[in-house]
């Protein structure tokens, strides 16, 4: 009997080259370095650092100054109503009058008209009023109803003198002569130079019902008004022309 010789399971296949296993990898070539980049990198974190530290610093040397908000004209003073507060970077070559120091600027006087919105410097004010040649300053007391609600620094006013006293039914044939004698205009034109803020508790009120207020006038009007007020026949009354005097 002839036996057939079987063949192996893999004859009749064609060879084939070897497939590498799926954990093997190809080698990659070694990755290029670029020292140019890598020392820019550190130089914008650096400068970027820097910047940062500059702003801190910058920052924490701010100090808190006056800023004037309303117009003071040549003579009136600084109250809480006409300033306010804001931060400005210190600068030892301006001399900024602080927000610390605002009680001690009320007591001066500015030496010429300070426009709105300006901070305030030293320079601006000083203990005597920058008063113009013929010009003059009166203060007044002035009770409820002799001036005008609202009065501030800077208002046009017209002092007139009025009589505190009544008549007396004896004297009716003088009345209507006294009347237009003493209801008279004393100043036509003055600016109010200084007149305590509503928020202001430490300015000088001569009592709870009596407005100190400080007039600016020409000085051949000084004596009468002055004459007036010290007899309390003094009322206020605001007229056109805030420009100035």
């Amino acid at each position: 009997m002839k036996i057939q010789e079987r063949t192996g399971a893999g004859a009749g296949r064609s060879a084939a080259p070897a497939q590498p296993s799926v954990g093997d990898r190809l080698p990659t070539p070694p990755r290029e370095r670029k020292p140019a980049l890598a020392a820019l990198a550190v130089l914008l974190i650096l400068v970027g650092a820097l910047g940062a530290t500059m702003l801190v610093l910058q920052a924490g040397d701010r100090i808190e100054v006056v800023k004037v908000t309303q117009a003071i004209p040549a003579g009136g003073s600084v109250n809480t109503s006409n300033t306010t507060s804001v931060m400005v970077a210190k600068d030892d070559s301006i001399h900024y009058v602080e927000w610390t120091q605002l009680n001690d600027l009320k007591k001066l006087k500015a030496v010429n008209a300070i426009p709105a919105g300006v901070v305030a410097v030293g320079e601006m004010f000083g203990d005597e009023a920058g008063v113009a040649a013929g010009k003059a300053t009166v203060g007044l007391s002035l009770k409820a109803g002799q001036y005008p609600t609202g009065i501030k620094q800077g208002d046009t006013v017209a002092a007139y003198r009025v009589s505190s006293a009544s008549g007396s039914s004896s004297s009716n044939s003088n009345s209507s002569s006294s009347s237009a004698t003493s209801n008279a205009v004393i100043v036509d034109s003055a600016r109010v130079t200084y007149v305590p803020g509503p928020k202001d508790s430490g300015d000088e009120i001569v009592s709870s019902t009596n407005l100190a207020v400080t007039l600016t006038v020409d000085s051949d009007k000084a004596a009468d008004l002055a004459q007036a007020a010290s007899n309390g026949e003094v009322a206020l009354v605001q007229v056109p022309g805030n420009s100035g005097n």
